[in-house]
Formats: structure tokens, C-alpha cells, sequence
């Protein structure tokens, strides 16, 4: 008999469920689009965290703290992240 394997998503799935834990996950979706999005970028054009740091002057630290969600980032490094990659930085309002 195959045993089922328990994915993320099953588990996502189950802690959407607690009503705490959907309100921060809610809470999160900015920093998490802001997050895949620098990722997609950075991968797309074969750049390291420490290439990306260096062109947006700054450190792969900070590079890493955004990637992974634990540091509030300012409009000025967004624009310089978004001048390494040769794009514009765009926000906006829903």
C-alpha cells in the first residue's frame, strides 16, 4: 500500500484553518509577492545575492533578509534593487 506523502500544501491547507494564523498569513502577502518577485528577477538574469547586492549597493545580507521575509525594506533600496536589475520600480494601490 502507497503511503500518502503530507505536502506544504496539505499543510498550508490545515493552518489556514486557525483563524491567527490566516490573519498573518494575509498580513504576510505584500512582503511574500515582494520576496518572489526580487527571487524570479534575480534568478532570471543568473545573479548571485552578492551580484545583486553590489549593484544595488548594498550587502548579500540584507539581499538574503528580503528574499527571506525578515527585514522591512525602504522604497530607495527597492529602487536601487530595481536599477540593478535595469528595470523601474513600480507601486501601486488596489
Amino acid at each position: 500500500m502507497a503511503r500518502r506523502v503530507y505536502t506544504l500544501e496539505d499543510h498550508l491547507r490545515e493552518s489556514l484553518k486557525d483563524p491567527l494564523f490566516r490573519k498573518a498569513w494575509e498580513a504576510s502577502e505584500v512582503e511574500y509577492q515582494l520576496s518572489r518577485q526580487i527571487i524570479a528577477e534575480r534568478l532570471r538574469k543568473k545573479m548571485t545575492q552578492g551580484q545583486l547586492a553590489q549593484k544595488a549597493e548594498t550587502t548579500q545580507a540584507v539581499i538574503s533578509r528580503i528574499e527571506r521575509m525578515t527585514t522591512n525594506v525602504s522604497v530607495d533600496l527597492l529602487k536601487r534593487i530595481a536599477g540593478a536589475f535595469g528595470t523601474r520600480l513600480k507601486v501601486g494601490f488596489e
